[in-house]
Parts: C-alpha cells; structure tokens; sequence
C-alpha cells in the first residue's frame, strides 16, 4: 500500500506560484506512478498531471501545460507540482494519486491523499 499526504496549498494572486508537494509512505511508492487532479467547488475532479515511476514520462492537462511542471525524488518519496503563473480558475482542492500506471483516468489511480487547497485571487 501507499500513503499519500499533500502539501504547499495556500493563498495566492493570480500570476504567481506554488509548489505542492506529496509525500508518500509505503513500499511500492517507488515503483508507482503519481497523478496529481482537481476538484473545484460543483465542478468534477479533473486530471491536472501525472508522472511515471521514474520520472520519465509526464502528461499534462492543456489548461496546465507550460505553467506547471511535475517532478519527483524517489529518494525522498516526494512528488512535486511546481505552479507557476497561476489564475484564478486553478482554485481547487488538489490531490495526488498513485497507481501502477501513467495515465489520466482517476479511475486508474488506486491510492489518494486528502488533498490541499489552492486558492488563487484575481
């Protein structure tokens, strides 16, 4: 199993950053791939970006692409989510995930966090 807890949430205006990142625990976290996705309020969790277990492969979601960037350190059973130029659409409840697969189906992903807030004013 795998356990997950985000962090780097917080308040921002629009254009700046943020780096979550998403520690996780457990054996097979190494060898997991992690997507990170977000739920606005009424809105449906969304896929934002995933990444292979060895950091080899990255997808994005078009609205992401080119300000965020995804990354890891199996060393420190971390994955991080630089957000850079944030807008104010990005606010959400942010989550990471971990799966055996990179891919961008949330049904994919077996193991979830209880998510961060990111709140980005206008």
């Amino acid at each position: 199993q795998v356990q997950l807890v985000e962090s780097g949430g917080g308040l921002v205006q629009a254009g700046g950053s943020l780096r979550l990142s998403c520690a996780a625990s457990g054996r097979t976290f190494s060898s997991s791939a992690i997507g990170w996705f977000r739920q606005a309020p009424g809105k449906e969790r969304e896929f934002v970006a995933a990444i292979s277990w060895r950091g080899g492969i990255t997808y994005y979601a078009d609205s992401v692409k080119g300000r965020f960037t995804i990354s890891r350190d199996n060393a420190k059973n971390t994955v991080y989510l630089q957000m850079n130029n944030l807008k104010p659409e990005d606010t959400a409840v942010y989550y990471c995930a971990a799966g055996p697969l990179t891919q961008i189906a949330a049904s994919g992903y077996a193991y979830w966090g209880q998510g961060t807030q990111v709140t980005v004013s206008s």
